[in-house]
């Protein structure tokens, strides 16, 4: 049996990999939107694994699999043995013997990889603390449906160097982009945790209006991710002056748009009058989870498809 083909982090594809990816959601959106049905999973079932909650994620894979025709398993670990002490090597193997692909949702980078090695399926990391790959897959997407490519463009994050951040680094290093970090003191971008084969497309501000100036994309998240809460009025403290408002917006291109990956805390890490205002992509944004995880689980189970035939 073949090695299965795995995402774990942005850099496992390659651009044309990607370039691919970005023209099968094109299409596969343009079919949702005209209600045509599109069933190539047909009889296949993902398994979803989740150790951190999630809504945006769940919907958009369960969702997402049965529009293409298959299944979907929602497994939470307090409710299975991985909760009560299974090795996870065992569950992969177990897991991947009843399902033809698993997506996971967990804390540390190398729980999702000791479960591909052990995994006879694809499998997809929905979140985990380093790496957000999904997530960028469908920001990219949106930033392709309304700017155009985005190689050679300017990507501005403000706030917490995270797992999203982290994933922008590896994309702008795949895709050919730049990517302007602002974080307050101590809070930097760790490159080796970051994943990162060299620091030619990330350069690292310490004003975020700086950061924001003439960016294409201004971008942030949350200032406390899931398992950082006990840190939350400390990090109040030190991020108060990286929200992104309608100042920092001003000073980006004309033409900039705002993302976030949501949930978002309006007056904390974004101003209301930004992401409700027309710079923001942000509802396109989550949409598009949905129809980038459609070609990437087609394109794991599958291989690439020849629209033509179609």
């Amino acid at each position: 049996m073949n090695a299965p083909r795995h995402y774990l982090q942005f850099k496992d594809f390659s651009r044309a990999e990607y370039d691919y990816l970005f023209s099968r959601t094109r299409w596969i959106k343009d079919r949702f939107k005209r209600y045509e049905p599109h069933h190539p999973l047909f009889d296949r079932t993902l398994v979803m694994i989740f150790e951190k909650a999630s809504t945006r994620t769940r919907l958009s894979f369960e969702a997402g699999m049965q529009q293409l025709g298959g299944s979907a398993i929602y497994l939470n670990t307090r409710d299975s043995q991985l909760g009560r002490g299974e090795p996870v090597e065992d569950a992969a193997q177990v897991i991947s013997r009843m399902s033809d692909i698993v997506m996971i949702r967990t804390f540390e980078q190398s729980i999702i990889e000791r479960f591909a090695e052990y995994s006879r399926v694809p499998v997809v990391n929905g979140l985990t603390n380093e790496y957000h790959p999904c997530q960028i897959l469908a920001d990219i997407f949106t930033f392709i449906e309304h700017r155009g490519p985005i190689q050679g463009k300017t990507v501005a994050w403000v706030g917490d160097s995270n797992n999203v951040c982290n994933t922008w680094l590896q994309a702008a290093e795949v895709l050919d982009f730049q990517v302007r970090v602002s974080t307050p003191p101590g809070y930097e971008v760790e490159t080796e945790r970051a994943g990162l084969y060299g620091t030619g497309n990330f350069v690292h501000f310490d004003d975020p209006m700086e950061a924001c100036r003439g960016a294409d994309l201004v971008t942030t998240d949350v200032w406390t991710s899931m398992g950082f809460e006990a840190e939350n009025e400390e990090r109040m403290r030190d991020f108060a002056d990286w929200q992104v408002d309608e100042d920092m917006m001003k000073v980006a291109n004309p033409g900039a748009v705002f993302m976030h990956c949501l949930p978002a805390h309006r007056g904390e890490e974004v101003s209301a009058e930004v992401i409700d205002g027309p710079q923001s992509v942000v509802w396109d944004e989550a949409e598009n989870r949905l129809h980038v995880q459609k070609a990437l689980m087609e394109f794991l189970l599958i291989g690439k498809i020849d629209e033509e035939r179609i």
